[in-house]
């Protein structure tokens, strides 16, 4: 049986021969002073873009923490103007109350609610025309800085 074993096996070496020279061939075989010159300004190439793809997302990134930075601040100047403005009502319909608490005639009553509601009105107007003064700076502020941003971003990557 071993004799048979190794007539199977020397008849494999030698069907597979070719192939086993040619392996040995090709791992003594030279790589052309070209094609290695050609593969490193590849991979130089390839690993400036990559460098430039980076500094472009971080310019990318710089720009929308920037922009979402000054929304959140925004946003929390809103919610402190709003918490006054709640505030300061309660103040003026507490203090309004007391003062009509305090009329000793019908007519005194309703010249103090007349001021009251004159005055309230004036207040809505006033409110009114800073929240519209408010909003078109911070749109144009908002669309100045969003073209800021994106002209530094796309002016370095293009």
């Amino acid at each position: 049986m071993t004799t048979e074993t190794n007539s199977v096996l020397n008849t494999v070496k030698e069907a597979f021969a070719p192939v086993t020279e040619a392996f040995t061939k090709l791992q003594n075989l030279e790589v052309p002073e070209a094609a290695r010159e050609f593969v490193k300004k590849q991979a130089e190439t390839a690993k400036v873009r990559a460098a430039d793809m980076h500094a472009g997302s971080e310019k990318v990134t710089a720009a929308i923490e920037t922009a979402v930075a000054g929304s959140v601040s925004e946003a929390a100047k809103i919610s402190r103007n709003i918490q006054q403005a709640f505030y300061q009502d309660a103040e003026a319909f507490f203090a309004g109350i007391d003062k009509l608490a305090s009329a000793k005639s019908l007519s005194e009553a309703a010249q103090i609610q007349s001021d009251l509601v004159r005055a309230r009105g004036e207040l809505f107007v006033s409110r009114a025309k800073a929240t519209s003064e408010y909003l078109g700076k911070l749109v144009a502020d908002s669309a100045k800085t969003a073209q800021d941003n994106f002209s530094k971003v796309y002016s370095k990557t293009a």
